[in-house]
């Protein structure tokens, strides 16, 4: 099964967290940030969305950074993704 975003909206997969501090302290899973790195999947097709014109500037295989409770999480043959609108994005990993 795949996952085909309409509109403005981005499926991503978000980068496992750190396990580790840098000063080497071993994180449990409670205590870990939810991540906000993650990789594009899927691109919808922008176009018209209330009212105004979206341009899609995000292309699959980018590394990018989103708000940090944004979207909705899906589960899609056993594999979790973050169904987010472009807006949402902050910045592209270069």
């Amino acid at each position: 099964m795949t996952i085909k975003p309409l509109a403005d909206r981005v499926v991503v997969k978000l980068v496992e967290a750190e396990e580790k501090t840098k000063a080497g302290i071993i994180l449990t899973a409670a205590a870990q940030e939810k991540p906000q790195v993650a990789e594009v999947v899927a691109v919808g097709p922008g176009g018209l969305v209330d009212g105004k014109e979206v341009k899609m500037t995000v292309k699959v295989g980018d590394r990018v950074i989103t708000s940090k409770y944004s979207g909705t999480e899906v589960k899609c043959d056993g594999v979790e993704y973050n169904i987010v609108r472009q807006s949402d994005i902050l910045a592209i990993v270069e």
